[in-house]
Parts: structure tokens; C-alpha cells; sequence
């Protein structure tokens, strides 16, 4: 079997214009083909991803889709940017990798599941994520605390033990904080009074039973994360993820000032980015885009040397629902797997078009999917509508 030829999309979310996924689908000569993401479907670097597909799509054109981890090994070290690249690389040789494995899959009639061990739990525990973008079928803003307050108890309502918020993304007036901090030093005392009035509201309407993952999106720094922690940790927060900028010295400086789980990883790409973690012990979750960390290849590899160190692992999933898919087959055959992310994203119907399937969880649980292959795959609507699209021959 001959990879023959590969589509690249950069879509565009309908009404939507800030959410663009990069996707492929690679072609074989044996009618077999796969889908795949380069997950930065978010905030800046789209078309550069974009870019990268088709250019390391090129290499791999005539290669037997089968050998994946000869083909991954190319991208990685025939690329000179492969080796200790960063998001836009690793985000292309994630994509291309996906649709590998889901030719791979399709060829042996099973799914992703099987080849990588098979599955040691059928429904994944999931958590309702980034509630302070509301949780409904449309963008929405958390300002008020009781804006925090109704989207927490939605999603308890339908079913969710688990949910994540960013107390720290909106002012009191819906404006980003970005805008309205000159810094993100030592913050003064109205800041850290008015993530803990929310944080405290929400944990009192859901009370003990339901997990709280306080998100910070990397935005302060180690003092100022400091700061939050110790108020937040007061309200059982099950982890707080990325406190701040990614580094192994200061997530081990907060680690060891704060009582609660400390994650990081969806700006962290491939194993060697990712063992001075281990090795310091500054993380206890891990959370792994298998869309740019070096797709389903690199991110087994990942979650099996975390697993070494006692770390659990979330998959990062904030994408098109192929990155759903994906995602659900990896975290059903790790045996530290701890909980899945359901992002609003996926809630929302232009989201929901770029898929042939809607995976959607149930009562908090996800199913793994059981068709041959990743489980689900791009709709026509990619084909048809996208803001560029080029074919690799």
C-alpha cells in the first residue's frame, strides 16, 4: 500500500472567524484513506500549521502508510526544524500521524484502540471545560459571579461530576484581564478577592462532591500564580492547570508552595520537552495535545514515560472533532489516564459541522468509539467550504 495523495484545509468556523482547524486526509492506493488535525485551530498560527501539512505532506507522498513510525521519524529528523521544534512543526507531524493511524486501523478492520493495546476502560470520566466562555451552543461571557454560578450548575445538571473554569480570563465588565493589568506581577488585593468571591460561589452551588479544575491559560506569573493557589486551594481544586509560562523551574517553584495538582502540557511538545517535568517532579497531570505534540505516535510514547513517574494524564482537546476522536482511543488504553476534556467548543454548531459524527459525552461520560479507525472522520461541509485547501500528489 502507496500513500498517493493528501487534501490540506485551513477551514473557518461559520460565524466564527477566530476558530480555524487544519485538517488532512491522506489518500492510499488501496482506496483506504485518513483523516488528521493540526490542532492550533485557536489565537494565532493557523496558516503557518497549515503550511507545515503541506510541506512535510510532500516527504512521505509514495511511503507505505503502514510504516508510521519510519515515516514520523523522517518528519522529525529530515526537517532540521523537526528537531526540538515547537508548536507549528509538531502540530504538522500530528496531523499527518492521526491519519496514519487511522488508515492503519481501517486496514486491520479495528479500532485505533486495538493497536495500541487495547482498551482498559470502555466510558472515560469527562469534565464540562472553560465555562467562563458560558456552556450552551453559543459563544458567551462570564462577568458576574453569577454568570460562574448558572454556567456551573448546567453542567452539573446534565450530568457532569467535573467542571473548568478560567476565574481569571474576564473583569467584571466582560474585557479580557490582558487589558486591564499592566503586568502580571504580585497582583493587588481586589484581583485575588474577586477570583476567590467566584471561585467561592461556584464551589457552594455545586457543593463538595462535583471537581473543580481551576485553568489559568498560562497568564500570570510564578508569584502571581502563587498567589491564586493559595487562595484557591482552599476550595478543593482537583488541578490547577498551567499556572503559568511552562518551564520545569518555576512549575517545580510553584509545586512546591501550593497542596493541589499542578498540569501543564498543551504548549508542550514531544517527549524530550516534556522529561524535565518528569524528572523534577513539577507536575502531576499531563495534558498532551496528540494534535501538537507529534500526533498519536509521540503522545503514546509520552503518556507511557509519565506513567513511570506516577503522572497522570488528560488529553489537551480544544479542536475539530477529529482531535475528540483521537483522543478518546489514546485515554482508553493508558493505564494513567485521569479524566477527558469536553470543551464548549464542542458544543457549538460550527464545531460540530467539521465532523461526520457528533461525539458527544453522556451524563458525563464519553463512549469510546468502535468503528474501524479513529471513530470518526471529516464531513463533506471541510471539501466544500474552507478558507484554503491543497492537494499533495
Amino acid at each position: 500500500m502507496k500513500i498517493t495523495k493528501i487534501d490540506v484545509m485551513l477551514l473557518e468556523g461559520e460565524g466564527n472567524p477566530s476558530w480555524r482547524p487544519i485538517v488532512c486526509r491522506i489518500y492510499t492506493d488501496e482506496g483506504i484513506y485518513g483523516d488528521g488535525e493540526a490542532a492550533i485551530a485557536y489565537a494565532v498560527g493557523a496558516p503557518a500549521a497549515y503550511g507545515m501539512v503541506k510541506d512535510l505532506g510532500k516527504m512521505i507522498i509514495g511511503m507505505d502508510p503502514l510504516d508510521n513510525e519510519v515515516i514520523w521519524d523522517i518528519m522529525y529528523r529530515n526537517t532540521f526544524w523537526g528537531q526540538n521544534g515547537g508548536a507549528i512543526v509538531f502540530s504538522g507531524i500530528s496531523a499527518l500521524d492521526i491519519a496514519l493511524w487511522d488508515i492503519k486501523a481501517k486496514y486491520f478492520g479495528v479500532p485505533l484502540y486495538k493497536l495500541l493495546g487495547g482498551k482498559k476502560r470502555s466510558k472515560l470520566r469527562t469534565y464540562a471545560s472553560q465555562l467562563q466562555f458560558g456552556w450552551s451552543d453559543h459563544y458567551e461571557i462570564a462577568a458576574k459571579t453569577e454568570d460562574y454560578v448558572a454556567n456551573a450548575k448546567k453542567a452539573v445538571a446534565e450530568g457532569y461530576d467535573a467542571i473548568k473554569i478560567d476565574f481569571f480570563m474576564f473583569n467584571k465588565d466582560g474585557e479580557r484581564f490582558q487589558n486591564d493589568l499592566e503586568s502580571v506581577t504580585l497582583l493587588k488585593p481586589y484581583y485575588v478577592n474577586l477570583i476567590e468571591e467566584r471561585l467561592s460561589a461556584v464551589r457552594e452551588a455545586i457543593g463538595p462532591d462535583v471537581d473543580i479544575i481551576m485553568e489559568n491559560h498560562s497568564f500570570l506569573d510564578t508569584n502571581s500564580a502563587i498567589q491564586l493557589g493559595l487562595i484557591a486551594q482552599k476550595y478543593k481544586i482537583f488541578f490547577f492547570e498551567e499556572p503559568n509560562t511552562p518551564t520545569p523551574k518555576t512549575t517545580k517553584f510553584i509545586c512546591d508552595k501550593l497542596q493541589m495538582p499542578i498540569a501543564h502540557g498543551e504548549r508542550i511538545y514531544s517527549r524530550w520537552e516534556f522529561a524535565p517535568y518528569f524528572e523534577n517532579q513539577s507536575v502531576q497531570l499531563i495534558q498532551p495535545d496528540i494534535g501538537n505534540c507529534g500526533g498519536v505516535t509521540e503522545a503514546k510514547k509520552i503518556c507511557d514515560m509519565a506513567h513511570v513517574y506516577d503522572i497522570s494524564v488528560q488529553a489537551h482537546v480544544c479542536a475539530s472533532p477529529i482531535s475528540t476522536a483521537v483522543a478518546l482511543h489514546l485515554e482508553a488504553v493508558i493505564p494513567n489516564f485521569c479524566i477527558h476534556e469536553h470543551h464548549v467548543f464542542n458544543l457549538h454548531q460550527y464545531n460540530k459541522n467539521f465532523g461526520k459524527y457528533d461525539l458527544q459525552p453522556v451524563n458525563g461520560y464519553f463512549n469510546v468509539p468502535e468503528t474501524p479507525g479513529i471513530g470518526n472522520e471529516l464531513s463533506d461541509l471541510c471539501f466544500e467550504q474552507y478558507i484554503e485547501k491543497t492537494t499533495i500528489k
